[in-house]
């Protein structure tokens, strides 16, 4: 009974492929003939899409269509996935200079890893959504974001009426999936939904309206809720290391700050499998890049470089340590010992162990001992916003 079961869902499955496939054939010479709707709506897409996602990245689209999205972010390596042939066809008299597969999204079989998954209004169109995101899981490493976009149910009435009076392509059921349904998924299949939201709040080309609805009206409450499109970015799911423990290394931005070098040198702690300390002296007005200098000498088993500053700003002297670091984690310690040296362990556990990719440490959380500078107070979040004093980065 489990063979004949597994048979007739099997061809089940099959017939629903094929009906797409057709589908999206038909759709495929239309637009061949001419025949466009939904300009807009694709447009404000590609906007979101390449705000995402920088120029020259290696990039996987599933469900790829005719390549116009994978073709407007500018990969460095794309390679768009469809079962349509006639959109394939398209796809590579538009794009020649893109790599594209024919086969369903489920079957696909590759041996290379990409810095972005990218699945527009797809997912509410599959059979089995999760088989395919755990497909997308293979062509993942630890760094990858999986992009993906669709329609929020708060529109299918609205679509519908659109798709009569030909302004949007026609489109089969869908299986209306909800965030929280997409996020339960990603999570079955191996990925962590780093964030989520809506945007499109106005799909008709209407001048100054559509600008300012899909830019700023969206972002507010309560229109924030009734956007056309879905939004989520998800990452693989950390895995424990196993392997070789990683290079550490500490920046030290520091003007004015000769009191606390010699200190700073002896309390920064020994992590991971070497701990690299940088210092980058910004124009002094004291003898800091002198009392670098002598504290470097005193302690020769540590792994120290010492640049100085020719631009202006801690920006720039973080942007000098950075480019000059060579560890594999990088953290930055202002020389006013603000954060104390002794917290740096824990900030390296919660990177080595994948806990977070970027670290912020916050002096603001618990109660503060003797004034603002007071050491020990702080916090670690995942966070891809800036603070004032500290963050930590695995490269």
């Amino acid at each position: 009974m489990a063979s004949v079961t597994a048979g007739i869902t099997d061809a089940t499955a099959d017939a629903y492929r094929n009906t797409r496939s057709e589908h999206w054939d038909t759709i495929a010479r239309r637009l061949k003939a001419g025949k466009r709707t939904g300009g807009y709506y694709r447009h404000r897409l590609t906007e979101v899409y390449r705000f995402l996602i920088p120029d020259g990245q290696r990039i996987l689209e599933i469900g790829c269509g005719g390549g116009d999205l994978l073709a407007a972010l500018r990969p460095s390596r794309g390679v768009g996935v469809d079962f349509s042939k006639e959109m394939l066809a398209l796809a590579r008299q538009r794009h020649p200079q893109l790599h594209f597969i024919d086969c369903d999204a489920g079957d696909l079989d590759l041996d290379e890893a990409f810095d972005f998954v990218v699945l527009s209004d797809l997912v509410n169109d599959l059979w089995d959504v999760q088989r395919v995101l755990e497909q997308v899981a293979r062509f993942c490493k630890p760094s990858t974001r999986v992009i993906l976009n669709t329609h929020s149910n708060l529109w299918a009435v609205p679509l519908k009426l659109a798709e009569r009076v030909g302004k949007s392509q026609p489109r089969l059921r869908q299986n209306w999936l909800t965030v929280e349904d997409l996020a339960n998924l990603l999570r079955l299949s191996g990925f962590e939904t780093m964030r989520s939201w809506q945007e499109i709040l106005w799909p008709v080309r209407t001048p100054l309206l559509d600008r300012f609805c899909n830019r700023f009206v969206v972002k507010l409450f309560p229109f924030k809720h009734l956007g056309l499109t879905n939004f989520l970015v998800a990452r693989p799911l950390p895995k424990v290391p196993t392997g070789e423990e990683p290079v550490v290394s500490v920046i030290v931005p520091a003007r004015n700050e000769a009191g606390n070098i010699e200190r700073l040198l002896a309390r920064i702690p020994d992590m991971g499998s070497g701990t690299e300390i940088v210092f980058v002296e910004g124009h002094s007005t004291d003898d800091t890049y002198d009392a670098i200098l002598r504290a470097v000498e005193m302690h020769p088993h540590r792994r120290c470089t010492v640049l100085r500053q020719t631009g202006a700003g801690k920006g720039d002297a973080v942007r000098l340590g950075f480019a000059r670091a060579t560890g594999d984690v990088v953290m930055i310690l202002d020389a006013d010992i603000s954060v104390a040296p002794e917290d740096l362990p824990r900030f390296h556990e919660a990177l080595r162990d994948g806990t977070g990719e970027f670290i912020n440490g916050v002096r603001l959380v618990y109660p503060m001992e003797n004034g603002p500078c007071a050491s020990g107070t702080w916090s670690a979040t995942s966070s891809s916003a800036w603070r004032s004093r500290g963050w930590w980065v695995r490269r």
